[in-house]
């Protein structure tokens, strides 16, 4: 079994790499490139898959202490009028609790977790790699220091889980196509306020063709306010910005896309207006790549499978890349026979998922609404968008992430794992 393995990264992806690898008996080395980790970001959607892979790990009680539980899902149109609700987790009947959190909050637990269990020397702080040579025996891997400094460093095998601007990957594929500006601008906030109906639901809100907006707590009673953390995300038509999640935006401009959306229990111009920060996003198609894997070196979450950030999808999916490529080097001897293995896997499926995202997953819905009815209220829903042409888009949905919904039969084989279901749902 490779014992000598190296982790390009300690975003979430790259720590639950090295512990499920610790768990196997294994003590990766992680190289990053910041100088230290600080929780940075808004939030994350963790579907049942994800907490499965944390609750494995020893840590569900530490997760549920940072987070929040998710219990309904609800769409509305622009003008407030609900269009389709589902239940969240356990609510729904899975295994596991779908769970909201604040990205940097939770890459903070996953970091204390692997200075715990692995040492406090398992990370390297401010050592950028910048290429790799490998040769029958192992892998060199070329370090810049933030001091200026360069080294070599040798390891038997290399995990890049260095995110969305991966130097590994442009190594591996440098004939790759350059990414391209879909057209669509995100802004992410954070508010803190009174919970939410309740405090434990996402609400997704507005027509796609003008703009988007979701809403969901990521923390209650936050730093001891006695007030909720409110995540939200808006997506309009904008123009081309650089690809970096902490673009500081004035989000003025995006609040009289709400004129018309009126809720009882929410004013979302008002939200946007008190946020505690605010950050520009632009939606940016990052094209799948006929492989992960270069002999002894292999890519991992993000590094591998850049996905629109929708459907608490990319962080979820890398958890089951560390779930599968930890076990794939502890059954197999070689390393290359390992990752390969992996990338059979996990690749061909996650593939369909970045294509998934790339469209609107089940967020079609609102457009299909707005469509069907040209923009204007509806007297009754179930004229414009029938309750069972709905739950067959969502249940496809879900069998298409590996998480088939409880009680609605678990369709089609899907030719993968399925991780987070009731035994009765899984299809033989």
């Amino acid at each position: 079994m490779t014992t000598d393995i190296a982790i390009i990264g300690a975003g979430p992806g790259g720590l639950l790499t090295a512990l499920r690898l610790h768990q196997k008996g294994l003590r990766p080395t992680i190289y990053e490139t910041v100088p230290e980790l600080k929780p940075l970001g808004v939030g994350v959607d963790i579907k049942t898959v994800g907490t499965r892979e944390i609750d494995e790990l020893g840590m569900l009680e530490e997760f549920r202490e940072i987070s929040v539980d998710a219990e309904d899902s609800i769409f509305y149109n622009h003008f407030g009028q609900e269009i389709y609700a589902e239940k969240c987790g356990v609510h729904m009947g899975y295994l596991h609790e779908q769970r909201f959190v604040h990205r940097g909050i939770l890459q903070m637990l996953f970091y204390r977790k692997v200075l715990e269990r692995l040492g406090e020397d398992a990370v390297v702080f401010g050592a950028r790699v910048v290429k790799y040579a490998q040769d029958a025996d192992g892998v060199t891997l070329d370090l810049e220091h933030r001091d200026g400094r360069t080294e070599q460093v040798r390891h038997e095998a290399v995990i890049a889980a260095d995110g969305i601007k991966s130097a590994v990957r442009r190594q591996m594929h440098p004939d790759l196509a350059a990414p391209e500006f879909s057209g669509i601008t995100m802004w992410r906030g954070t508010t803190l306020r009174e919970p939410i109906r309740g405090g434990h639901s996402i609400f997704h809100l507005g027509d796609p063709r003008i703009s988007t907006m979701i809403v969901y707590p990521i923390a209650e009673n936050f730093e001891n306010s006695g007030l909720d953390l409110i995540n939200w995300v808006v997506e309009t038509n904008g123009e081309e910005t650089i690809e970096d999640w902490n673009q500081v935006a004035d989000p003025e401009e995006i609040i009289p896309a709400f004129d018309t959306l009126k809720l009882p229990f929410l004013d979302v111009q008002e939200l946007i207006r008190e946020a505690r920060e605010v950050y520009l996003f632009p939606l940016v198609r990052h094209f799948p790549v006929d492989t992960w894997v270069d002999g002894r070196v292999v890519l991992l979450g993000d590094a591998a499978h850049a996905m629109y950030p929708r459907g608490g999808n990319g962080i979820t999916q890398a958890m089951l890349d560390a779930r599968v490529l930890s076990e794939k080097l502890v059954e197999l001897e070689d390393p290359v026979k390992a990752f390969h293995a992996y990338d059979a896997e996990r690749r061909p499926i996650v593939t369909r998922i970045v294509d998934a995202m790339r469209g609107e997953g089940y967020e079609v819905i609102r457009r299909m609404v707005a469509e069907r009815t040209d923009g204007r209220p509806f007297e009754d829903i179930e004229e414009v968008l029938p309750l069972a042409e709905a739950d067959e888009i969502f249940s496809g949905y879900h069998r298409l992430v590996g998480a088939p919904r409880p009680g609605f039969g678990a369709g089609e084989a899907t030719g993968f794992r399925t991780w987070d279901q009731q035994p009765s749902e899984i299809p033989v």
